[in-house]
Parts: structure tokens; sequence; C-alpha cells
């Protein structure tokens, strides 16, 4: 499995950001395999990140043409800077706590 981990600094985020980050979360989803996206925004820095379960699944996301119309946006309106990293992971831990309720 693989993580693509977005990082930026925002410039400014209007309507059309929020509409298509949405729009753009279910069609990774639901077109190219992403397995989650998890996304949040921190003052003027924004992190997001998305699993998937191959790299090819990845490249494909990443041509898809809104997303590459989204992408312009980002370098021209949206953010001052980003960082865009793609890992492999290794390994997983999970730890979950029920709540009885009894």
């Amino acid at each position: 499995m693989y993580a693509v981990i977005f990082k930026a600094t925002i410039k400014t985020l209007d309507d059309t950001y929020s509409s298509t980050a949405s729009r753009l979360r279910e069609r990774a989803i639901g077109t190219y395999g992403c397995l989650e996206f998890t996304a949040c925004t921190e003052g003027n820095q924004e992190i997001a990140v998305s699993y998937w379960k191959t790299l090819d699944q990845i490249r494909a996301w990443k041509q898809d043409p809104e997303h590459l119309a989204a992408q312009t946006l980002g370098r021209t309106k949206w953010y001052s800077s980003y960082q865009v990293q793609i890992a492999n992971i290794e390994r997983e831990y999970t730890h979950c706590v029920t709540v009885s309720g009894t």
C-alpha cells in the first residue's frame, strides 16, 4: 500500500476550492481506487493523505483531466507552495478502544 502526502501553504481558498476538493475526493475513491482520503487545515497549512494499492492508480489519478485542472488552480490561485510525497507503507498498527454500553 502507498500513501500520497500533500502538504501546502494556503494563499487563498474560495467556494470553488471547497466544491472542487469534495468532487475530486469522490472521484479519487470512486474512479481511481483510492482507499481513503483525509485532509485537514490549521491556520494557513493544509495536509491531505490518501492511500492507494498501486503506483499505477496514483499515476492515473495524477493525470485525471479534472485533477490536472485543479492542480493548475492550486499553483496559480490556492497555494503559495506545496509538496507531494509518495511513501510505501511497510507496516501498520491499529489500536481501537471500545466503550461498553453496560
